[in-house]
């Protein structure tokens, strides 16, 4: 990384956790370097920043977000931040003729040794529900690489931060609550799994208090 990138990164992570005053909570789970998919409720365009940001500097290193092309390259600023600084792994959402596969591109990230933080509703979540379905990329990727952890994600908050349509976020205290891995059982079907996962994320809303868990000093 250059010595601009190591800034812009540094800079990021800041920023993020001074705007949403988050410490991150672990319930199953701890920061430590292992391969991982982290998956999260999606309602803002700074979901994955946050917890990219409430990961140690060394999984931050080896994790990268995965978001759609179209938002991400419009603009010279955007385009920096998500190639140069988080490395995301960007989708074609329209799906065009000569787009990749995200499952292959997602897939390749795995091969190459990197963590990933994906939103398995697909589209942030506008709504009064508390989480939408969950679309199959999480199940395809799992069945993939199915010895790579599974850790559920709740973020409270996100929404209000930064709404959609805006760029400039409001200061607001959030929370990131990191929940108890999970992996693709051997024979589990496409939609048992998602109700598992998507289970998985709501019993970690519901264990997001301040008394639960420990929170880590980051760096």
């Amino acid at each position: 990384m250059t010595l601009l990138t190591n800034l812009a990164a540094w800079g990021l992570t800041r920023f993020t956790r001074i705007v949403t005053g988050a410490h991150a909570r672990w319930l199953g789970c701890a920061p430590v370097p292992v391969q991982r998919i982290y998956f999260g409720n999606h309602s803002s365009h700074a979901d994955f920043a946050l917890i990219w940001a409430s990961l140690p500097s060394e999984l931050r290193k080896r994790t990268r977000p995965v978001a759609g092309a179209d938002y991400w390259e419009n603009g010279t600023i955007r385009r920096f931040v998500i190639h140069e600084v988080l490395r995301g792994v960007l989708i074609d959402r329209a799906r065009t003729e000569h787009a990749r596969d995200p499952i292959e591109l997602m897939a390749e990230s795995l091969d190459a040794g990197d963590s990933l933080i994906l939103f398995p509703e697909g589209t942030r979540n506008t709504t009064d529900e508390a989480l939408l379905p969950f679309r199959s990329g999480l199940y395809h990727l799992a069945a993939r690489r199915p010895d790579v952890e599974l850790v559920p994600v709740w973020m409270e908050n996100l929404g209000r931060l930064l709404p959609k349509g805006e760029f400039i976020p409001v200061p607001l205290l959030c929370s990131i609550t990191f929940g108890a891995p999970l992996k693709l059982a051997s024979g589990e079907t496409k939609d048992v799994f998602l109700a598992r996962a998507r289970q998985a994320l709501l019993a970690t809303r519901s264990s997001a208090r301040p008394e639960n868990g420990q929170a880590h000093e980051l760096r």
